[in-house]
């Protein structure tokens, strides 16, 4: 039986022709900063998004606390929102690592942090304070796309007050294929930005930092002592490569089966939030979560635990996967058990 993974959009698993692409791949040391196909990916990325320089990563994680550690020193903090995968998921690495400061702030419904709370969290230039040096913002967050105007708006007011900016944009193509907009236009503004290329784009592995020479320079520093200076990392970095030719233009149809996969949802009853890009939530009975998750995994569709349910859509789940999807669903309700 054909899994249906729905679990995350990190599931994705390389086609026949990505590995044909990391089995071709031409490698050499990239701590020595001579493997041509991680310098193409970085260059290849930079100019798509309207940057100087990239740094390829292992992890988003790794990339966003490199940028953290890049732009803030000790004792510096940055002004994130509470449900950020910079405060939130990423184990807390800013404050442990890095010893910077977080100070997060409520996200509104849409995902932006409100202007006037980013104005009131960043402290005068005072010894009792930490110093508030960065402004960290994430689209999409939660699979919402963040209007553009008001990314505009937050990075004006942040380097208006001297602070510099960056963006997770781990999900940042599927932003702009649901804005309908180049890349470079989420990027816009921000003085970093990380890119994951193993979620909806398909590679097994990695992420890009992006930002000035300079920046990046400095970024190679924190890199190295996180464990990220790799040496033949060609044969991930071309899987890059082919995600963003093959790859980017294909999350609509994430966000069509989203789509597909929500109003199938809400006709069998049940309360569910979105679809917001390739993600749709679906509130449960948290007595109940375990069961379905069992009852799902034996019909071959796989799904997290858990009473506000996330089930994502990616290049590895078809039309017909949806729909074998909704089926075990319905059938799941047919039986009583909610």
């Amino acid at each position: 039986m054909t899994l249906i993974d729905l679990r995350s959009d990190t599931v994705t698993r390389p086609s026949a022709g990505m590995r044909r692409a990391m089995a071709d791949a031409e490698v050499g040391d990239d701590v020595f900063g001579d493997d041509p196909t991680v310098n193409r990916l970085q260059a290849v990325l930079a100019e798509r998004l309207g940057f100087e320089a990239g740094l390829f990563m292992p992890s988003g994680t790794q990339s966003n606390l490199a940028a953290l550690m890049t732009h803030c020193q000790r004792g510096d903090e940055y002004i994130v929102g509470q449900n950020a995968h910079t405060y939130r998921y990423e184990g807390g690495g800013a404050a442990v690592l890095g010893s910077i400061q977080p100070q997060p702030i409520d996200n509104e419904a849409d995902g932006t942090l409100p202007l006037d709370k980013i104005a009131a969290a960043i402290k005068p230039d005072d010894p009792h304070f930490a110093r508030t040096r960065l402004l960290a913002l994430e689209n999409t967050i939660g699979g919402k796309p963040v209007p553009l105007a008001y990314c505009a708006q937050a990075t004006a007011l942040a380097h208006g007050r001297g602070l510099a900016t960056h963006l997770d944009g781990a999900r940042l193509f599927n932003a702009a294929v649901a804005l309908g907009v180049e890349p470079r236009a989420v990027a816009a503004g921000f003085d970093s930005v990380s890119v994951c290329l193993s979620k909806g784009l398909g590679a097994p592995v990695g992420s890009v930092l992006l930002g000035s020479r300079d920046f990046i320079a400095r970024a190679r520093r924190p890199r190295k002592m996180l464990g990220g200076g790799l040496r033949q990392a060609g044969v991930l970095a071309a899987t890059g490569l082919y995600a963003l030719k093959h790859n980017v233009a294909r999350l609509a149809d994430d966000h069509a089966h989203a789509q597909r996969l929500a109003d199938g949802l809400r006709a069998l009853g049940l309360n569910v939030d979105g679809p917001h890009t390739n993600m749709v939530f679906v509130q449960w009975k948290p007595e109940q979560a375990a069961s379905l998750q069992a009852f799902m995994a034996e019909r071959g569709v796989l799904v997290l635990s858990g009473a506000r349910l996330r089930l994502v859509t990616h290049l590895d789940v078809d039309t017909a996967g949806v729909e074998r999807a909704l089926a075990a669903f319905g059938e799941f309700l047919a039986r009583g058990f909610q």
